[in-house]
Protein backbone atom coordinates (compact mmCIF):
# COMPACT_ATOMS: atom_id res chain seq x y z
CA UNK A 1 0.00 0.00 0.00
CA UNK A 2 1.27 3.28 -1.32
CA UNK A 3 0.34 6.34 1.52
CA UNK A 4 0.69 9.92 0.69
CA UNK A 5 2.51 12.55 1.05
CA UNK A 6 0.46 14.32 3.63
CA UNK A 7 -2.58 12.90 5.06
CA UNK A 8 -5.84 14.60 4.08
CA UNK A 9 -6.83 14.96 7.84
CA UNK A 10 -4.08 15.11 10.09
CA UNK A 11 -1.74 17.11 7.61
CA UNK A 12 1.56 15.28 7.75
CA UNK A 13 2.93 12.24 5.95
CA UNK A 14 5.53 9.24 7.02
CA UNK A 15 8.37 11.69 5.54
CA UNK A 16 7.74 14.44 8.09
CA UNK A 17 8.64 12.04 10.83
CA UNK A 18 12.47 11.87 10.46
CA UNK A 19 14.51 9.04 10.56
CA UNK A 20 14.03 7.56 13.65
CA UNK A 21 10.07 7.76 13.26
CA UNK A 22 8.35 7.45 16.35
CA UNK A 23 5.84 4.42 16.99
CA UNK A 24 4.02 6.22 20.04
CA UNK A 25 1.34 8.63 20.04
CA UNK A 26 -0.34 10.10 23.01
CA UNK A 27 -3.86 11.18 21.22
CA UNK A 28 -6.22 13.76 23.37
CA UNK A 29 -9.38 15.34 21.94
CA UNK A 30 -8.39 18.84 22.93
CA UNK A 31 -5.27 20.49 20.75
CA UNK A 32 -3.89 22.22 24.11
CA UNK A 33 -3.67 19.02 25.83
CA UNK A 34 -1.66 17.87 22.92
CA UNK A 35 0.45 20.93 22.60
CA UNK A 36 0.84 21.04 26.91
CA UNK A 37 2.37 17.04 26.51
CA UNK A 38 4.73 18.38 23.80
CA UNK A 39 5.73 21.58 25.56
CA UNK A 40 6.17 20.16 29.59
CA UNK A 41 7.45 16.82 28.63
CA UNK A 42 8.86 16.58 24.94
CA UNK A 43 12.49 17.29 24.11
CA UNK A 44 13.36 18.50 20.31
CA UNK A 45 9.87 19.25 20.40
CA UNK A 46 8.91 20.25 16.18
CA UNK A 47 4.75 20.87 15.50
CA UNK A 48 3.50 18.62 12.33
CA UNK A 49 0.37 20.29 11.83
CA UNK A 50 -2.41 22.17 13.37
CA UNK A 51 -4.41 21.59 10.24
CA UNK A 52 -8.40 21.51 11.11
CA UNK A 53 -7.30 21.76 15.01
CA UNK A 54 -5.55 18.65 15.18
CA UNK A 55 -2.91 19.85 16.37
CA UNK A 56 0.10 16.91 16.23
CA UNK A 57 3.50 17.34 17.51
CA UNK A 58 7.11 15.23 17.47
CA UNK A 59 9.43 15.01 20.25
CA UNK A 60 11.50 12.85 22.26
CA UNK A 61 10.55 11.14 25.33
CA UNK A 62 13.13 11.20 28.36
CA UNK A 63 14.39 7.93 27.45
CA UNK A 64 15.20 9.33 24.25
CA UNK A 65 12.11 7.59 22.21
CA UNK A 66 10.26 9.47 19.93
CA UNK A 67 6.56 10.23 20.35
CA UNK A 68 3.74 12.09 18.92
CA UNK A 69 1.29 14.21 20.79
CA UNK A 70 -1.48 14.20 18.58
CA UNK A 71 -5.25 15.76 18.98
CA UNK A 72 -8.03 13.12 17.88
CA UNK A 73 -10.91 16.20 18.24
CA UNK A 74 -14.33 15.25 20.26
CA UNK A 75 -15.91 12.08 19.69
CA UNK A 76 -15.44 8.49 18.29
CA UNK A 77 -16.25 9.52 14.32
CA UNK A 78 -13.56 12.40 14.65
CA UNK A 79 -10.98 10.26 15.89
CA UNK A 80 -11.91 7.22 13.82
CA UNK A 81 -10.20 9.40 11.11
CA UNK A 82 -7.15 10.18 13.23
CA UNK A 83 -6.11 6.94 14.19
CA UNK A 84 -6.46 5.39 10.64
CA UNK A 85 -4.36 8.10 9.52
CA UNK A 86 -1.67 7.52 12.56
CA UNK A 87 -1.46 3.89 12.02
CA UNK A 88 -0.79 4.56 7.97
CA UNK A 89 2.26 6.93 9.20
CA UNK A 90 3.58 3.90 11.15
CA UNK A 91 2.32 4.47 14.53
CA UNK A 92 1.93 1.23 16.79
CA UNK A 93 0.56 1.89 20.29
CA UNK A 94 -1.68 4.15 20.87
CA UNK A 95 -3.12 5.91 24.86
CA UNK A 96 -5.58 7.98 24.93
CA UNK A 97 -5.30 10.86 27.26
CA UNK A 98 -8.69 12.52 28.38
CA UNK A 99 -10.64 13.44 30.90
CA UNK A 100 -14.43 11.78 32.11
CA UNK A 101 -16.99 11.42 34.65
CA UNK A 102 -17.03 9.12 37.47
CA UNK A 103 -20.19 7.34 38.52
CA UNK A 104 -18.80 5.35 41.27
CA UNK A 105 -18.67 7.17 44.66
CA UNK A 106 -15.11 5.60 45.37
CA UNK A 107 -13.59 7.04 41.96
CA UNK A 108 -13.05 10.81 42.85
CA UNK A 109 -12.33 13.95 40.80
CA UNK A 110 -8.59 14.44 40.45
CA UNK A 111 -7.92 11.02 40.32
CA UNK A 112 -7.40 8.80 37.01
CA UNK A 113 -8.97 6.28 35.91
CA UNK A 114 -6.82 3.46 33.62
CA UNK A 115 -9.32 2.04 30.79
CA UNK A 116 -9.41 -1.74 30.90
CA UNK A 117 -12.12 -2.09 28.87
CA UNK A 118 -14.90 -0.58 27.24
CA UNK A 119 -19.06 -0.77 27.42
CA UNK A 120 -19.26 0.42 23.93
CA UNK A 121 -22.05 2.33 22.57
CA UNK A 122 -20.60 4.07 19.73
CA UNK A 123 -22.00 4.66 16.02
CA UNK A 124 -18.65 4.55 14.76
CA UNK A 125 -17.41 1.34 16.40
CA UNK A 126 -20.11 -0.41 14.05
CA UNK A 127 -18.02 0.51 11.15
CA UNK A 128 -15.04 -1.12 12.57
CA UNK A 129 -15.97 -4.58 14.28
CA UNK A 130 -19.89 -6.04 14.48
CA UNK A 131 -21.61 -4.97 18.53
CA UNK A 132 -20.62 -7.75 19.85
CA UNK A 133 -16.56 -7.62 19.20
CA UNK A 134 -14.50 -6.80 22.27
CA UNK A 135 -13.54 -2.87 22.80
CA UNK A 136 -10.59 -4.24 25.18
CA UNK A 137 -7.54 -2.13 25.64
CA UNK A 138 -3.74 -3.61 25.11
CA UNK A 139 -2.86 -5.61 28.62
CA UNK A 140 0.22 -4.47 27.99
CA UNK A 141 -0.63 -0.83 28.02
CA UNK A 142 -2.70 -1.22 30.86
CA UNK A 143 -0.18 -2.91 32.79
CA UNK A 144 2.15 0.01 31.84
CA UNK A 145 -0.46 2.70 32.80
CA UNK A 146 -0.94 0.89 36.07
CA UNK A 147 2.82 0.78 37.24
CA UNK A 148 2.89 4.21 36.04
CA UNK A 149 0.18 5.33 38.35
CA UNK A 150 1.76 3.64 41.27
CA UNK A 151 5.50 4.71 40.95
CA UNK A 152 4.11 7.94 40.83
CA UNK A 153 1.49 7.68 43.84
CA UNK A 154 -1.32 8.96 42.39
CA UNK A 155 -5.03 7.78 43.42
CA UNK A 156 -6.15 5.22 39.91
CA UNK A 157 -9.01 2.65 39.55
CA UNK A 158 -8.75 0.55 36.66
CA UNK A 159 -12.11 -1.23 34.94
CA UNK A 160 -14.72 -0.64 32.49
CA UNK A 161 -15.29 2.56 31.13
CA UNK A 162 -19.17 3.40 29.12
CA UNK A 163 -18.03 4.81 26.31
CA UNK A 164 -21.08 7.52 24.67
CA UNK A 165 -21.23 9.12 21.45
CA UNK A 166 -22.90 12.19 22.92
CA UNK A 167 -22.36 14.00 26.17
CA UNK A 168 -25.31 14.93 27.36
CA UNK A 169 -28.30 12.58 26.44
CA UNK A 170 -25.94 9.22 26.07
CA UNK A 171 -24.51 9.86 29.22
CA UNK A 172 -27.84 10.77 30.94
CA UNK A 173 -27.49 14.16 31.54
CA UNK A 174 -31.08 16.47 32.25
CA UNK A 175 -29.63 19.34 33.00
CA UNK A 176 -29.03 20.40 29.59
CA UNK A 177 -31.07 22.12 26.53
CA UNK A 178 -33.11 18.58 26.18
CA UNK A 179 -34.43 17.47 29.65
CA UNK A 180 -36.44 15.22 27.87
CA UNK A 181 -33.98 11.95 27.71
CA UNK A 182 -35.46 9.11 26.14
CA UNK A 183 -37.04 5.87 27.92
CA UNK A 184 -33.87 3.67 27.09
CA UNK A 185 -31.67 6.37 28.86
CA UNK A 186 -33.33 6.78 31.97
CA UNK A 187 -32.23 4.85 34.51
CA UNK A 188 -28.84 4.28 32.92
CA UNK A 189 -26.49 5.59 34.92
CA UNK A 190 -27.54 3.63 38.13
CA UNK A 191 -28.13 0.36 35.63
CA UNK A 192 -23.80 0.75 34.79
CA UNK A 193 -22.98 1.60 38.29
CA UNK A 194 -24.45 -1.45 39.59
CA UNK A 195 -22.68 -3.19 36.57
CA UNK A 196 -19.38 -1.59 38.54
CA UNK A 197 -19.01 0.74 35.51
CA UNK A 198 -16.50 3.59 36.78
CA UNK A 199 -16.93 6.11 34.12
CA UNK A 200 -18.27 7.73 31.26
CA UNK A 201 -16.25 8.99 28.25
CA UNK A 202 -16.33 9.37 24.44
CA UNK A 203 -14.06 7.52 22.71
CA UNK A 204 -12.28 4.73 24.44
CA UNK A 205 -14.55 1.66 23.17
CA UNK A 206 -13.88 2.81 19.48
CA UNK A 207 -10.03 3.67 19.79
CA UNK A 208 -9.81 -0.18 21.05
CA UNK A 209 -11.33 -2.05 18.48
CA UNK A 210 -9.87 -0.36 16.34
CA UNK A 211 -6.89 -1.55 18.10
CA UNK A 212 -7.46 -4.93 17.75
CA UNK A 213 -8.67 -4.76 14.38
CA UNK A 214 -6.09 -3.08 13.03
CA UNK A 215 -3.36 -4.64 14.95
CA UNK A 216 -1.83 -1.74 17.47
CA UNK A 217 -1.38 -1.44 20.83
CA UNK A 218 -4.56 0.67 22.35
CA UNK A 219 -4.68 2.51 26.06
CA UNK A 220 -6.97 4.98 28.01
CA UNK A 221 -5.92 6.86 30.59
CA UNK A 222 -8.54 9.43 31.65
CA UNK A 223 -8.34 12.28 34.63
CA UNK A 224 -11.89 12.35 36.49
CA UNK A 225 -13.39 15.94 35.87
CA UNK A 226 -17.14 15.04 37.44
CA UNK A 227 -18.35 13.41 40.13
CA UNK A 228 -22.04 12.29 38.63
CA UNK A 229 -22.91 10.69 42.13
CA UNK A 230 -23.16 14.19 43.08
CA UNK A 231 -23.72 16.37 40.44
CA UNK A 232 -23.45 16.62 36.86
CA UNK A 233 -21.48 19.69 36.85
CA UNK A 234 -18.17 19.64 35.83
CA UNK A 235 -15.53 20.39 39.36
CA UNK A 236 -13.98 23.31 38.04
CA UNK A 237 -11.38 23.09 40.95
CA UNK A 238 -9.91 19.66 40.49
CA UNK A 239 -10.04 20.05 36.45
CA UNK A 240 -6.02 20.87 36.15
CA UNK A 241 -4.92 18.64 38.66
CA UNK A 242 -7.24 15.25 37.28
CA UNK A 243 -5.65 16.29 33.68
CA UNK A 244 -2.04 16.50 34.92
CA UNK A 245 -2.21 13.19 36.35
CA UNK A 246 -3.53 11.73 33.22
CA UNK A 247 -0.74 13.02 31.31
CA UNK A 248 2.01 12.58 34.19
CA UNK A 249 0.58 8.73 33.97
CA UNK A 250 0.81 8.69 30.24
CA UNK A 251 3.92 10.04 29.45
CA UNK A 252 5.53 7.28 31.96
CA UNK A 253 3.60 4.40 30.28
CA UNK A 254 5.14 5.45 27.07
CA UNK A 255 8.05 5.58 27.67
CA UNK A 256 8.35 1.86 29.23
CA UNK A 257 6.31 -0.20 26.44
CA UNK A 258 8.22 -2.54 24.31
CA UNK A 259 7.15 -2.01 20.87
Amino acid sequence: MTTPDSFYHIGFGRADLGDEPPTVALLCGDPERARTIAQTHFGEVRMLSEHRGLNSYLGRLTNGRAALAATSGMGAPSLSIVVNELVQVGIRAIIRVGTCGSIQERVLPGSVVITSAALCRQGAAEDIAPTEFPAAADPFVTVALVEAARALGLDHHVGVTASTDTFYEGQERSESANPHLLRRLQGQTEEYRRLQVLNYEMEAGTLFKMGLVYGFAAGCVCGVVAQRTASEQIVQERKASAVEHAIAVAVQAAGSLEL
